[in-house]
């Protein structure tokens, strides 16, 4: 059983935060200033968890009664299941969302501070509550919030953005559509229910299958980019690999159509885009240096 601040924690989605810290964290490695300086790498994190996790928390303040009737959600999340009150979860998610964009503006400069709130409001309420409920494009458009942390990572450091976290944010904006397409494969009921149009609800699984494929090719010429802006060869083979992997797992999937393949197609996607990140942190900080 979970504390008062376990389910807190659950409202900021730990898991997705995850990821969106280690994208982050690769973007500030890429970038390099703050790697003798431990103390503001952690704290570009830690702002970067207070305004995701903040985004997250208000949209499931918003999403509770949907939450409620979705079998995927309404089991784990502590507003559906009356663990949190409502304005509980509203105050927190303020808060924290607040004392995220201070941090970035007062420690380091206002253009992150900005970005991080612009990113913030975009997702818990434009993408919330207009783009989610009325669009199978809300996905795709919506994706660009939690692409956003490399930018916001390498605009802390250095007071400007650069080419190479913007190609980190488009691998992150391609890699959205496929993975949460998948998603929404094999849990297609729970949208019904819950009248949210879904790319598979709306124009059926063959046509989500294609634009999984159609994504799925953009994201591995992108992803295979990041070599003409400071990436080595062990990430051009390993991006390689993984992007050729990633795209047999697509067309199974969509060859199959069973929920195990699916299933394959969502897992592996997370695989992919923390192998992909994992091989150029890695390319950056032992191979750079031999």
């Amino acid at each position: 059983m979970l504390t008062a601040l376990g389910y807190y924690i659950q409202l900021t989605k730990p898991t997705i935060m995850l990821l969106v810290l280690f994208t982050g964290a690769t973007a500030l490695v890429m970038e390099g200033s703050f790697l003798h300086e431990p103390g503001k790498f952690l704290l570009v994190l830690l702002g970067l968890y207070l305004t995701g996790g903040s985004a997250n928390a208000l949209n499931q303040y918003f999403e509770r009664d949907i939450d409620a009737k979705m079998e995927r959600t309404a089991r784990r999340r502590p507003l559906p299941l009356h663990y949190l009150g409502p304005k509980q979860a509203l105050i927190f998610a303020i808060s924290i969302g607040l004392i995220g964009v201070l941090l970035f503006g007062y420690f380091f400069n206002w253009l992150t501070a900005v970005m991080s709130l612009a990113t913030l409001l975009f997702y818990a309420l434009f993408y919330t509550l207009f783009l989610k409920p009325h669009t199978w494009h809300n996905i795709v458009i919506g994706g660009a919030a939690g692409a956003m942390a490399p930018v916001g990572a390498w605009a802390a450091a250095t007071g400007q953005t650069a080419v190479a976290p913007w190609l980190l944010f488009l691998i992150i904006f391609l890699w959205t559509p496929p993975h949460f397409w998948a998603l929404a494969l094999y849990c297609k009921e729970d949208y019904i229910k819950a009248r949210l149009p879904m790319l598979p609800v709306v124009k059926g699984d063959d046509a989500t299958f294609r634009q999984i494929l159609i994504y799925t090719y953009a994201l591995i010429l992108v992803s295979l980019a990041l070599f003409a802006v400071g990436a080595g060869w062990l990430y051009l083979v390993i991006a390689l690999l993984l992007g050729g992997y990633l795209l047999r797992k697509a067309m199974v999937a969509r060859r199959l159509k069973t929920v195990p393949s699916m299933r394959g197609l969502f897992g592996f996607s997370i695989v992919y885009l923390f192998g992909l990140f994992l091989a150029l942190i890695a390319d950056i900080l032992f191979f750079r240096a031999i």
